[in-house]
Order: structure tokens, then C-alpha cells, then sequence
């Protein structure tokens, strides 16, 4: 009830102006979608122990109304909130971050500044817990160089703020107004003193729902932030629906009117983990072509070390991601999902890791751009790709991939086959072109 509730309010807002600002220009939406793949990036003190960030500070001794997390990790409160007073990573280069995520063929960075820690990568008045603090053994502006970095090398910059705050004495306590005062000017600091911002990444713990709203006191918010940058897109962690929804270490679900990003990691945590096992080239490739074909974006995480330095094997996969993206980006990039609707398969990553075998997945996805539709087919567990009839007719078709395809459109559908040795063993990719437009086609059930 509570999203069919702010649906109503938006709804009124378009009709009158009044609220705006609760969702983003229909142009900034459509730019992000366009973009597909994006870096997620998480990275603070906790580097320094290898475990996770936040969630791995132990729960503390003072101070929270009762049921309040406050984190139950293994890692003592008084260590981990102490650790920024041992961090110097002297090998940090925030320009060597984002030509990486160039060369990874990814087009925005959402870019962690704060965690449910309360530790801050960024230089703000209002707290001493932060990478400039007088304790502070580094006294870096992470966000500068970041920033400043992804203005010069044209990548859009979405910060990561987490609401939530277990270090912050007033969060959820007996005084918590004082710590929304908190939030609302940090958020303010950071989208006052570092240039163009691109978007904001809340993460709320709890859902869309007028209570959560109200905690956060959102809409006001909302409204601030975009008076003082009329172009962000905002997530749906803040009680508000926001303008896209965020499915976590897990692949979205078909959906082609609301806009939605998953947030995957490459290995097994945020935040950076020794010797942690990383995806393959081959599930980064299906993950990605996957998220588009059912019409979301995909923000690909990755951890930099103790040090600043992004782990060699991490910056070679996404250097892989990327050159494949230089052949076959026009197949990921400005595309649509579908039309054709494929049953689900392995929605889940990361840290459970479930994921249907080869055997029983379907074949792939489609994107489509125009009168263009790119059939992907990830899993050649049958001889021949059958597609229902689409009221459209084929004009002409090409391997992207190289080889040939036989193709014939009948009554029945379009059938697609090749042979065993000319299948790309990543996605072979079919390019087949219509007489007229996709753009108006209804979503079509395939197997």
C-alpha cells in the first residue's frame, strides 16, 4: 500500500509541480539506463583488517535504544572505530580508480563515502570521524580526488550515503532529530563542494514505506538535494520510491517500466577480502548481458586494498569486461530489455552464491535498440533458438560474434541455429534487423 501511496503523490506531482522533486527529470533516467554498466566501489579502514565493512564492527557497549543494530561482527567496536588512526594508504590514486572503470567499458562510479560505520570519505564539518579528522593518521578528501577524477575523465559520479549510522550517539536515540540535522548537511556538504554530482545512493535497511520516510524526514530531503542539483538520480533505499530500485547481490527480474540497477560484487564482500574468490570472466559477461536484457543496469563492485591499490587479478577482469565491450557494447549500451521475456534463472550472487546449473538454465536474453534486436545466447542447451512470432519482419541478420546463423521467420516464430564450432563460448550474439521499430512492442514469453 505504501508504494501504491507515493505512486499517487508523484502522479499528483506531475499534474500540479508541487513535488518534483521527488523523482528525477525523465531525461536523467533515460541517460543512466543508456549507460548499463557502472562501478560500484567500497573502501575505508576496515581495508586494513580484510573483513566486511560495517557489518563486521561488533556491537557496541553504549548508548542505543534497545533492538537498534549497531553491528554484531567480529571485529570490537573500540578496534574498528579506531582504525582510521592506523590507515595510510600511500598508494592511493584516485585517476588510476577511474581509468580503470573507463577501460572496464563502465560509464558512472557509485562511490561509497560513507558506511553504516559513520567513518567518512569525505572532509566534513560536522564530525571529526572522517579521512581529514585531526586523529586521522591520513588526512585525504577521498571525495576530492574522486571526484575531481571523474570530472576529468567524463565518468558520472552517484555517491553512496548510508542513512543509518551506528558510530553517530544520536542515530535512533533519544534525540535522533539532532542526527537528521546531521544528515541532511552532510548530504548538503557533499553536494556543495565537489562539483557536478551525478546521483545519491542511500541504503536504508528497511523498505519504501511512509514511516521510513518520515524517519529519514526524506522528502525535504529529496528537495534539497535537487535545489542544489537539479540533475541527480536518486535510489529507492530512503522510504521513497526514488527513481530506480536497487535488487542486491542478485540478478533483477523482467521489468521494463520501472527502472532498476543490480548491485553485484566481483567477489564475495564489499569491501576488500585477501585472496577472496572472484567471478569469472564468463559470469561477469552473463550477469551483465542478463541485467540488460531484463531492463535494468548493472553496478559491479569492486575493493580496493589497504594501500589504494585495486587488486591486480580484480582490475584485469574488469579490463576483460571492457574489451568485450569495445566489440559488442552496441548490444549493451542505449538498449532495452526484451521484448522477449525468458524464464528466471540464478538470481542470486554473492555471498549465497545460488545459481541454477548450465543444464537447466535458458538459453539467454535479448536487448533491443530500434529496429535492431540482439538475441544473446548465453547457454547453447539446445540445438535451435526458438522465438515466438513478433509482429515485425526480418530484414536482414549478422553474427556479431563471427560465424554464420541459419535464421527463418514463419508463422510459428523465428528459428535460429549454428553450428557447434562457430558458437562464442562468452554470448554469441545474433544481430537481426526489422522493417520497423521495436520501440512499441509488448514484452513476448519465450522459453
Amino acid at each position: 500500500m505504501a508504494v501504491v501511496f507515493w505512486a499517487a503523490r508523484i502522479k499528483a506531482a506531475e499534474q500540479d509541480g508541487s513535488e518534483d522533486y521527488l523523482k528525477a527529470k525523465a531525461e536523467v533516467i533515460k541517460d543512466w539506463q543508456d549507460m548499463r554498466f557502472g562501478m560500484f566501489l567500497c573502501w575505508g579502514p576496515v581495508s586494513l583488517t580484510g573483513k566486511e565493512i560495517g557489518w563486521s564492527r561488533g556491537a557496541p557497549a553504549w548508548g542505543r535504544s534497545a533492538g537498534v543494530r549497531g553491528g554484531k561482527g567480529p571485529i570490537d567496536a573500540k578496534v574498528y572505530d579506531n582504525l582510521y588512526k592506523l590507515w595510510q594508504p600511500d598508494k592511493f590514486e584516485a585517476e588510476q580508480w577511474i581509468q580503470l572503470a573507463k577501460d572496464g567499458g563502465m560509464k558512472y562510479l557509485i562511490f561509497l563515502v560513507k558506511h553504516h560505520d559513520g567513518f567518512c570519505l569525505f572532509d566534513s564539518q560536522l564530525t571529526d570521524y572522517n579521512s581529514t579528522g585531526p586523529e586521522s593518521a591520513w588526512k585525504v578528501d577521498v571525495l576530492k580526488h574522486v571526484a575531481d577524477a571523474c570530472h576529468k575523465q567524463g565518468i558520472k559520479l552517484i555517491i553512496y550515503y548510508s542513512q543509518p549510522d551506528w558510530h553517530h550517539p544520536d542515530y535512533l536515540g533519544e534525540h535522533h532529530e539532532r542526527y537528521i540535522k546531521y544528515l541532511h548537511g552532510q548530504v548538503r556538504e557533499i553536494l556543495s563542494n565537489y562539483g557536478e554530482i551525478d546521483g545519491l545512493w542511500f541504503d536504508n535497511l528497511r523498505g519504501v514505506n511512509t514511516e521510513t520516510a518520515k524517519l529519514w524526514n526524506a522528502e525535504k530531503l529529496f528537495k534539497t538535494a535537487r535545489t542544489l542539483q537539479t540533475n541527480l538520480i536518486i535510489n529507492n533505499r530512503c522510504g521513497l520510491p526514488g527513481d530506480f530500485d536497487t535488487p542486491e547481490q542478485s540478478l533483477g527480474q523482467f521489468e521494463f517500466t520501472r527502472p532498476w540497477e543490480s548491485c553485484v560484487t566481483l567477489g564475495t564482500q564489499w569491501a576488500w577480502k585477501p585472496n577472496d574468490k572472484i567471478k569469472s570472466l564468463k559470469e561477469c559477461i552473463d550477469i551483465l548481458v542478463t541485467c540488460a536484457g531484463r531492463g535494468g543496469n548493472l553496478a559491479l563492485n569492486t575493493n580496493p586494498m589497504p594501500d589504494g591499490r585495486i587488486e591486480e587479478r580484480q582490475a584485469e577482469r574488469f579490463r576483460q569486461i571492457g574489451k568485450w565491450l569495445n566489440k559488442y557494447g552496441e548490444s549493451i549500451y542505449g538498449t532495452r530489455g526484451g521484448p522477449y521475456v525468458t524464464d528466471v534463472w540464478g538470481t542470486k550472487f554473492g555471498h549465497t552464491n545460488r545459481r541454477q546449473s548450465p543444464e537447466v538454465r535458458p538459453w539467454g536474453v535479448t536487448t533491443r535498440k530500434d529496429n535492431k534486436l540482439y538475441v544473446h545466447v548465453l547457454n547453447w542447451n539446445q540445438d535451435i533458438i526458438n522465438l515466438p512470432p513478433i509482429d515485425r519482419k526480418v530484414a536482414a541478420h549478422r553474427v556479431l560474434t563471427g560465424g554464420e546463423a541459419k535464421l527463418d521467420q514463419d508463422s510459428e516464430g523465428i528459428h535460429i541455429s549454428m553450428p557447434a564450432e562457430m558458437r562464442d563460448s562468452l554470448d554469441t550474439i545474433i544481430r537481426i534487423e526489422f522493417e520497423r521499430s521495436l520501440d512499441e512492442v509488448e514484452p513476448i514469453k519465450t522459453d
